[in-house]
């Protein structure tokens, strides 16, 4: 017979414990886990009980090991580039969105590609889930250690204003970390309802969740009623947080000549920045140090810098009162979350803006991640006051270029939705495009079960990936999914019906959840391994076509050097790793750009030939 003993006490248990669903806050700045216990939630401390944040960053040492949360922050200054911080930013995004990454004293690989962006670190390449995966696995471990039990399910929080693809990377970091993430849930929401626990279910409520992070804001209205929490609406910006004051403290620095405008020197301001922020928000006045200099900042300075973000804020609330149908007077409570609002002039201005004093009685780093674990426990069916709506079982989407899955409706999206996206053809003159349609956690479609095909036929012919076909996903309250096609530029349009949970037993669905845990490490290798040979391709029919529309103009060593590249990125596609594809195609980049921007300036010239201004 087996006794189960709590080792922490060194009593016997009655039963062990059973798995536990916790609530998970994936911060820009810091990030945190919580979990119910006796109906209510609690933070789970980091080791030795110091603190309940474990900070967002990565370092990668010299011996390979990742090191994350409190001790990587020392390497931020002495170790910039093989120290990762504000990944969170980065989450769904190509290289292309990313405003303005000089305050990062990591390389961001440049790419023209539609793709996620990748970080270079010592002599591999990682994308943003697999950085968010490291700082998910060492949550996991921390509240393990401080549980006594296992943890493999999880709800996790993201910004309100995070679009599909964050989302799904967010879900993609969580499977990668080994926790089946049961829910994403939006902060603001989550917020809520670690706030509405305490509010009498014989009253209704309109709240407003003013959420400033490290790296991003939203607002949020919500209606609270008898234990349902209705958001009416959401506004903000993935791209604006306490990341943004630190970096205008810098500029404020070298404004004044503290230090000169370099990369090195804004990374090790940026420590000195945010130190600063937290230093006035209890003083009057801080005195800025660094490379043999001083700079005094007084509370008026420093006001005066970060009221452009703060009014940047409280135009999105204005936006979001619009978008509900409210107004000022209709808010009953507005609630501060995020580490940032403990700044005196963002609670004064949101205070001024709502015409009441904002509630920040739960910490405001704390709250969003114990929101979380409430939801967790509704899922765990221990809750039965707060209302969940339908959902799908199982995420939907169709098959893509080398067999992938790419999720529309992802799993437990609440029903009836109407979700879709653009795609386009990757062969020249292409007239017709199959739709296969699948259902699963898999992230290659030979693992999914394929609920049926259609084929979306007499596209013009046009170059590949000029067409754009809209491929949408309407599923109804009884589980009805009808999926439509359509080429935009041309109206060709085609559609069929499916019901998209016939045919699949409970079992079948538990052993397909199971597996997307049990193959997650294997199915994001060769996910990552498949894309970076699609972009290979890609970028060998660009290379081809480039040296021959431009080798009049090129000398013979130019065209030389980019075909020996593209030949050794050709060696590699079909039998190397993804770091040393990804390694070739930098390479054939680098040397190509200068190429590409010298043959535009030709055809500038060309164009303007003869032309009188």
């Amino acid at each position: 017979m087996k006794i189960p003993i709590d080792l922490k006490s060194g009593t016997v248990q009655a039963t062990p414990k059973k798995d536990m669903i916790v609530g998970i806050d994936l911060g820009t700045t810091n990030s945190l886990v919580a979990y119910v216990e006796k109906g209510m939630p609690h933070i789970v401390k980091t080791e030795f009980n110091e603190s309940s944040l474990t900070p967002s960053i990565l370092y990668f040492s010299n011996d390979g090991n990742i090191i994350v949360g409190e001790a990587a922050r020392p390497h931020i200054a002495d170790d910039p580039e093989n120290t990762l911080y504000s990944i969170k930013r980065l989450m769904g995004k190509s290289y292309k969105d990313i405003p303005d990454n000089r305050h990062l004293g990591y390389t961001i690989i440049e790419t023209d590609e539609d793709a996620l962006v990748k970080i270079k670190v010592r002599n591999a390449f990682y994308n943003p889930i697999e950085l968010s995966a490291e700082i998910l696995k060492a949550l996991k471990v921390n509240a393990e250690h401080h549980l006594r039990t296992t943890i493999s399910k999880a709800v996790i929080t993201v910004p309100a204003y995070y679009n599909d693809t964050q989302r799904q990377a967010t879900r993609d970091a969580g499977k990668l970390a080994g926790i089946d993430v049961l829910r994403i849930i939006n902060e603001p929401t989550a917020a809520s309802l670690a706030y509405g626990i305490g509010l009498d279910r014989n009253e209704t409520y309109n709240i407003a969740v003013y959420d400033l992070g490290g790296g991003t804001f939203d607002i949020s209205i919500l209606h609270v009623e008898d234990g349902i929490f209705e958001v009416l609406a959401t506004n903000g910006n993935t791209q604006l947080g306490g990341d943004d004051i630190d970096a205008a403290i810098v500029d404020y620095c070298i404004a004044k000549g503290l230090a000169q405008d370099n990369l090195t020197n804004r990374v090790q301001l940026r420590p000195i920045a945010e130190k600063a922020k937290k230093q006035l928000s209890k003083s009057d006045q801080c005195t800025l140090a660094y490379g043999g200099k001083s700079l005094d900042l007084s509370i008026e300075e420093y006001n005066n810098i970060i009221l452009p973000i703060i009014q940047i804020t409280l135009d999105h609330c204005k936006q979001s009162l619009n978008d509900s149908g409210l107004n000022k007077t209709g808010i009953d409570r507005v609630v501060l979350v995020g580490g940032s609002t403990r700044i005196p002039l963002i609670k004064q201005k949101v205070g001024e803006f709502f015409g009441s004093t904002p509630d920040d009685t739960i910490n405001p780093d704390e709250v969003v991640a114990l929101g979380a674990a409430i939801q967790a426990d509704v899922l765990a069916g221990n809750r039965k006051d707060i209302l969940l709506l339908d959902v799908t079982p199982l995420s939907l989407g169709i098959e893509t270029v080398g067999g992938l899955m790419d999720t529309i409706i992802p799993r437990n999206s609440k029903v009836p939705i109407r979700a879709g996206r653009q795609y386009t053809t990757s062969i020249d003159g292409q007239k017709n495009l199959k739709v296969a349609v699948f259902q699963g956690e898999r992230d290659l479609v030979q693992d999914n079960r394929k609920l049926g095909e259609f084929i979306l036929r007499d596209i013009p012919p046009m170059a590949a990936g000029i067409p754009k076909i809209e491929v949408v996903f309407a599923l109804d309250p009884d589980g009805i999914l009808v999926v439509k096609a359509k080429e935009l530029r041309s109206g060709m349009e085609t559609q069929v019906e499916i019901k998209s949970t016939y045919g699949i037993s409970e079992e079948d669905m538990a052993r397909m959840l199971l597996n997307s845990i049990t193959y997650a490490k294997d199915d994001m290798a060769q996910r990552q391994r498949i894309e970076s040979q699609n972009e290979a391709k890609v970028l060998l029919l660009s290379t081809d076509k480039f040296i021959l529309q431009n080798k009049s103009w090129m000398n013979t060593e130019e065209v030389k050097t980019l075909s020996s590249l593209k030949l050794a990125l050709q060696e590699v596609i079909g039998s190397g790793s993804r770091d040393e594809i990804e390694e070739k195609m930098l390479a054939l980049n680098t040397f190509s750009t200068p190429l590409a921007h010298k043959a535009l300036d030709i055809n500038i010239q060309k164009a303007l030939k003869d032309t009188k201004i």
